[in-house]
């Protein structure tokens, strides 16, 4: 239970005051634990965001899987994918993870970032094959650099609504897509 405290504190530093805010001073006071205790569960601000992305990263994707589940054909999947990706942008889940660059992180949770990322561009590439793409993993990865843009234009607060964002996305992918 402590853990899961420590957790749910250091999401919401993240989310309220991005990587200067999550300290072990801070996670202490927020959970009502000593600074000493909270070494104890992790031994730096890396192996809490670590451990972030390991219990957060599979929920997000399994929304974005339901997502695509729920959707009727390789376009609707792809819409899908699109669009709850960047409906989770405002989850302070992912808003935790994303306020630590990936340069603070030692290789270890940088892999683990990675893989879970290529699980995401993984649940893609078969409604991309469906519609006839002859190199769907290519088309997958490009796919998700057009959701990481948007994905970094609503979190840093761009002059667009988000909505409007998202718009731009989901178009600029379907018309890639088709081509």
């Amino acid at each position: 239970m402590q853990r899961a405290a420590l957790l749910d504190a250091a999401r919401s530093l993240l989310s309220e005051g991005g990587t200067e805010a999550l300290t072990f001073p801070a996670l202490a006071e927020r959970t009502g634990l000593a600074r000493s205790s909270v070494y104890e569960y992790f031994r730096s601000r890396a192996a809490v965001v670590e451990e972030l992305c390991e219990v957060d990263f599979p929920v997000w994707a399994a929304e974005v899987e339901a997502a695509m589940a729920a959707a009727d054909g390789g376009e609707a999947k792809i819409e899908a994918y699109v669009r709850k990706q960047l409906e989770l942008v405002g989850d302070r889940r992912h808003r935790a993870v994303v306020a630590i660059s990936a340069s603070e992180l030692d290789a270890n949770a940088r892999e683990k970032i990675r893989a879970a990322h290529g699980g995401l561009i993984a649940m893609i590439v078969d409604a991309l094959g469906d519609l006839g793409h002859a190199q769907p993993r290519l088309a997958a990865m490009l796919l998700q650099g057009v959701v990481d843009a948007a994905v970094r234009r609503i979190e840093l607060g761009a002059a667009e609504h988000p909505d409007a964002v998202t718009e731009a996305a989901v178009s600029m992918a379907l018309r890639g897509v088709r081509g």
